[in-house]
């Protein structure tokens, strides 16, 4: 089963406890939460703090994207304001496999992200210790990009990593998600759909999430 988790980064931040109980009663199964720090990508975003707050608001799972450099200052925050799941990126890793051991360490589960320029063949070493593989679709740094072609032939990579190692693990997906190119990652062999503004701007949210739901 496909799990849709609509990324806040297009929510209505001055109403975002609303915004996240309407996701929720919509039918999204995670939330996803990107933290930026400027540096990593051309944008910032929110702290420990905020998803500590948020965190009392809402039963989801929540998927903390960081997309900031040496994330292993700021993991032990974020473990304690509440994420189930950690991601971080390879490109942002100097040794990532400390880093994801870390996450580990506090009973988290983990996950590994590349951008559209990372080859997924850089994971090989990595992929049997993480819970999911985020392959991006857009540069990241900002919501409502478009979809960037490609993305479907990673995916088919790292599902036959998967396969060929015996793993049961995500394989998420974000970046211009909506309807069409959602079938599209999917029938490659994504199974977690990230989608902000497709969700949060649409004029029906539960019917955005249900046409993910592939």
């Amino acid at each position: 089963m496909v799990l849709v988790a609509p990324s806040i980064l297009s929510a209505d931040f001055a109403s975002l406890g609303e915004e996240i109980h309407k996701v929720e009663k919509a039918g999204a199964d995670w939330l996803h939460i990107d933290i930026m720090d400027g540096h990593f990508v051309p944008n910032l975003t929110i702290g420990p703090q905020v998803v500590a707050d948020i965190r009392k608001k809402s039963s989801l799972f929540f998927d903390v994207h960081l997309m900031i450099e040496r994330p292993e200052e700021l993991i032990p925050a974020f473990v304690d304001a509440g994420a189930d799941l950690i991601t971080v990126h390879q490109e942002a890793c100097i040794h990532l496999h400390r880093v994801v051991s870390m996450i580990k360490g506090y009973g988290k589960k983990v996950g590994v992200a590349v951008n559209p320029a990372t080859s997924v063949s850089l994971l090989a070493d990595i992929i049997s210790e993480v819970d999911l593989v985020l392959i991006m679709s857009v540069n990241p740094g900002f919501g409502g990009q478009k979809f960037i072609p490609g993305a479907e032939e990673k995916i088919k990579s790292i599902k036959k990593m998967i396969k060929n190692k015996h793993l049961g693990i995500h394989v998420q997906v974000d970046g211009g998600i909506n309807a069409e190119t959602g079938r599209r990652v999917v029938e490659a062999g994504a199974d977690v759909l990230v989608a902000g503004s497709y969700i949060f701007n649409s004029p029906n949210v539960k019917e955005a999430i249900k046409s993910l739901k592939l």
